[in-house]
């Protein structure tokens, strides 16, 4: 008797199915202890995999830790968490504060006595605002603006007054036609076109109630507005406004600067939201009175971020006892006990905060624990809050430089920018060879002050490869009122203020003009083309380029951009930037350079974080020993499918031939009892 059997390999185990029934010889027993035996290379692999999985659980912990700590030292890494100052007023209602990187704690009594005003001006009434004025020829509405000085002011007009244009506001136009040349056409047509006026229309319930008002968008008593119309002479009539000579437009409200004193010091402002009066502190007035500005810095961003460092170190040393340590209570180590990347993680991260910092300023706070940070016996660092407070109000600048990359100079005018990983902590010596300067156009001849249409208007200046062109009004002015015509209308053209570039123009007491670029540096240019630049500038004006910034830092060759000095690549200064913003030339004093423990620690988990570096090397050497051991797995089990089999068929062969020999003893034995019993019967019969 033959029996069918069938062998099915899975994954990890091979099973086996139609066991012997032939013979009664337990075949699926027998294989099955057979297999247990051939298991287990398969089970030792199990294990290493499971060993595996656990340890890459624990880089994948560990990781976690280091990147929660990475983020708490970016957070106070850097220079600005630092440079946050809070700024109280006694009387919010008359004015308020705010206070930049570079403002000064102090405490300032401020006195408003008067609000900056915007002018506003007022056209004669018309009957609707729909009905056309003029012909619709087309107009051209030139807007200035400026300061109105002298003179008097009566009935909204004034008399005997002139007229300054503002230098470094550029002038607008606007087109009025057919298409637009009713009241509110007006109006919308202003409006679009954005020249620094705002226009609306205001009904006062006369016979001729609608009136255009003109107002400008500035404060400031430079912001009043002078309003030439060329074309139609109805429009003309209506709008041409010349605080110096024929006003069609009635002053509703003058233009005006803000008064005030700081700690006794009269301050003027075209705005009421004033800036440079205090360095680093901007005041928003609101109404006439008397306050004072407290500032002070505001530490708690900081002590925030160094609560979030402690803890994130504290969580870092916990994961690395959990995965790397040994408990000796339970006499179990965690997956990564003795582990290379681990302990290299441990040392490095413990070696940046045992070591002392090199490039603090002399006689500041040198080591975390003067500032309330210590480490404790278990590894883990505490924090004295109150310590931390009392160290920040001190210096908040020396606390900077414990935990930021951070540069203390001695020379206001040098002023510490950035650095690269490549900056070295130490105190370096500045020396300035040359100071930065600005592209610029000088007159060779005092500025012909006559300018005449189509004659001698003209003017292009190609500012850094830029040009801007201008057509400079007719008239007869001033070394200084033709320099602030020629700034304002060059600073107006799209090509400028596109550009985001600007110049400014001066007149010497001699009535020579000097054009010159804002932007410092070599890459600055200026040239003077067109029909006035003779007359403004004379036939040969002494044109230069911008100079960069030349000098050293720590004795070494630094590379100057505009204001800019950078330390050489190969100096301990490399990468170091300073801003030389004014001075002489010579000795500059020192920049102390200092890589605080965060932004050190930052540097070292970025390089610990990195490809190729520690962690990930565990990552990708763990991957590969797991893929090895599926691999290992696969073949074994292909191997076991087949010893399975060869088992099976063994046993089957075993078990059809025991069934044989059952089948032929039986048979046999079938016989031997016929035999036995024809014998006898034959006896009997016989007898």
């Amino acid at each position: 008797m033959s029996v069918t059997t069938t062998a099915t390999a899975t994954s990890n185990t091979p099973s086996i199915s139609s066991p012997g029934i032939g013979s009664g010889l337990d075949v699926n027993g027998i294989v099955t202890k057979l297999m247990a035996v051939e298991q287990r290379p398969v089970t030792l692999l199990d294990k290493k995999e499971a060993d595996f999985q656990a340890k890459l659980s624990a880089v994948g912990t560990l990781k976690g830790a280091l990147s929660s700590l990475q983020t708490a030292a970016e957070g106070i890494g850097s220079i600005s968490p630092f440079q946050n100052f809070a700024i109280g007023s006694s009387a919010t209602s008359v004015l308020t504060g705010s206070a930049s990187a570079n403002a000064t704690p102090g405490t300032y009594n401020v006195q408003v006595s008067q609000l900056a005003q915007a002018q506003s001006l007022t056209a004669a009434g018309q009957t609707t605002t729909t009905a056309p004025i003029g012909t619709g020829a087309a107009t051209t509405l030139s807007f200035e603006f400026g300061s109105i000085t002298g003179g008097t002011l009566a009935a909204g007009t004034y008399t005997g007054a002139s007229f300054t244009p503002d230098a470094n506001r550029g002038s607008g136009t606007v087109t009025i036609d057919a298409s637009n040349n009713s009241l509110a056409g007006i109006r919308d047509a202003i409006n679009a076109a954005k020249v620094g006026v705002n226009a609306s229309i205001v009904s006062d319930g006369s016979a001729s109630p609608q009136r255009l008002v003109l107002t400008s968008s500035s404060t400031g008593a430079k912001s009043a507005l002078k309003i030439t119309a060329s074309g139609d002479a109805a429009v003309s009539t209506l709008l041409s406004n010349d605080p110096a000579g024929t006003q069609n437009l009635t002053q509703a409200v003058a233009a005006q600067d803000a008064q005030l004193t700081v700690n006794g010091v009269a301050i003027s402002s075209a705005s009421n939201n004033v800036t440079g009066a205090v360095t680093g502190v901007g005041i928003n007035l609101f109404t006439s009175g008397t306050s004072t500005l407290t500032i002070t810095p505001d530490s708690s961003a900081v002590q925030s971020g160094v609560q979030n460092f402690v803890k994130a170190f504290n969580g870092l040393v916990s994961s690395l006892q959990s995965v790397a340590g040994y408990n000796a209570t339970t006499g179990v180590g965690g997956p990564l006990l003795g582990d290379f990347g681990a302990q290299t993680v441990q040392s490095q991260l413990r070696g940046v905060l045992d070591s002392a910092l090199p490039g603090l300023a002399t006689g500041g706070v040198q080591t975390l624990a003067e500032v309330g940070v210590t480490f404790q016996k278990d590894g883990t660092l505490a924090l004295d809050s109150s310590k931390l407070a009392s160290a920040l109000s001190a210096n908040v600048k020396q606390v900077a430089q414990l935990f930021a990359a951070a540069g203390v100079t001695s020379d206001s005018l040098v002023g510490f920018t950035s650095s690269t990983p490549d900056s070295k902590a130490g105190t370096y010596a500045v020396h300035i060879a040359s100071l930065a300067t600005q592209a610029s156009a000088v007159g060779s001849a005092s500025a012909g002050l006559t300018i005449t249409a189509g004659t001698n208007d003209q003017l292009t200046v190609n500012l850094s490869g830029t040009a801007a062109s201008i057509v400079i009004p007719a008239g007869t002015y001033t070394a200084q009122s033709l320099a602030a015509q020629v700034q304002s209308s060059l600073n107006g053209t799209s090509a400028l203020s596109g550009l985001g570039g600007s110049v400014s123009v001066s007149a010497s007491g001699a009535g020579v003009l000097t054009l010159s670029s804002t932007a410092y540096g070599s890459s600055s240019t200026v040239s003077v083309t067109g029909t006035a630049a003779a007359t403004i500038f004379g036939a040969t004006p002494l044109v230069s380029a911008g100079k960069d910034v030349v000098g050293t830092i720590g004795g070494f060759t630094a590379t100057g951009s505009g204001q800019t000095l950078t330390g050489g690549a190969g100096g301990l200064a490399a990468g170091l930037k300073l801003a030389i913003t004014g001075g002489s030339t010579g000795s500059r004093g020192t920049v102390a350079f200092s890589q605080g423990y965060a932004s050190r620690l930052d540097s070292a988990i970025g390089g610990l974080l990195a490809s190729k570096g520690v962690v990930d090397n565990e990552t990708t050497g763990l991957n590969a020993l797991v893929k090895d051991v599926g691999n290992r797995r696969t073949q074994l089990n292909s191997q076991l499918a087949l010893v399975q089999a060869r088992y099976l068929a063994q046993f089957n062969k075993l078990d059809t031939l025991i069934a044989q020999l059952q089948s032929t003893q039986s048979f046999l034995t079938q016989q031997l009892g016929i035999l036995t019993t024809s014998t006898t019967s034959n006896k009997t019969t016989s007898g």
